[in-house]
């Protein structure tokens, strides 16, 4: 209740534009949705997506089956809010990823920060299972988190940094990997935060 409790203050007191996330065209998540060359009618998730801006671009590239999830009602409210009828095509789920069911099964699962904020082991093992069994055989998983040169704290909590092979170990049970870049996501602020963003295939 605490995890949801902070992100909804967070939601409700910080301007969109101030938050350290604010990305009006998130090109590194979307370079990976263009190479996929998934269909356009393919389910997709977006897990912690809050009010980004994602949902608003994969929109304009045609995408018609999109999910956005968010601890955060608040965070949701904006991205409908600003979105107006356009937010009518979109699934929105309030929920904790971390004892998250699925309603469905997805084809390309997309986690841009949320995944770090899970430290607690059994919390990590949840979360992966969860993906393994509601992504679909050969379906798409990009999670991004801190890299090990990244800031130790995001909002306030603490975080799991990771490197490409700590992420690929929690994930080469179920899927393979088919790469890892590292960035620099500049904030509002004028500071840099590096992350790994990776991308993985389901095998099973």
């Amino acid at each position: 209740m605490k995890r949801k409790e902070h992100w909804e203050n967070v939601f409700k007191t910080k301007p969109l534009n101030e938050v350290s996330w604010y990305e009006v065209v998130p090109e590194t998540s979307l370079s990976f949705f263009k190479e996929s060359n998934i269909s356009k009618s393919a389910k997709i998730i977006d897990i912690g997506g809050g009010d980004s801006f994602l949902v608003d671009n994969l929109l304009k590239l045609g995408y018609k089956d999109i999910t956005v999830l968010d601890i955060s009602e608040a965070a949701l409210d904006r991205a409908k809010q600003r979105l107006k009828g356009q937010s009518k095509k979109v699934k929105w789920i309030v929920a904790d990823v971390a004892d998250f069911s699925p309603p469905e099964h997805y084809d390309f699962w997309h986690d841009r920060a949320a995944f770090h904020f899970l430290t607690e082991l059994q919390d990590i093992n949840g979360y992966i299972e969860t993906v393994q069994e509601y992504l679909n055989k050969n379906g798409n998983l990009v999670v991004a988190t801190f890299s090990e040169n990244g800031p130790k704290k995001c909002s306030g909590l603490e975080i799991k940094q990771y490197s490409e092979s700590t992420m690929t170990n929690q994930f080469k049970m179920y899927f393979d990997k088919i790469r890892c870049i590292k960035i620099d996501h500049k904030t509002p602020f004028d500071t840099n935060q590096n992350f790994v963003f990776c991308w993985f295939r389901k095998i099973t």
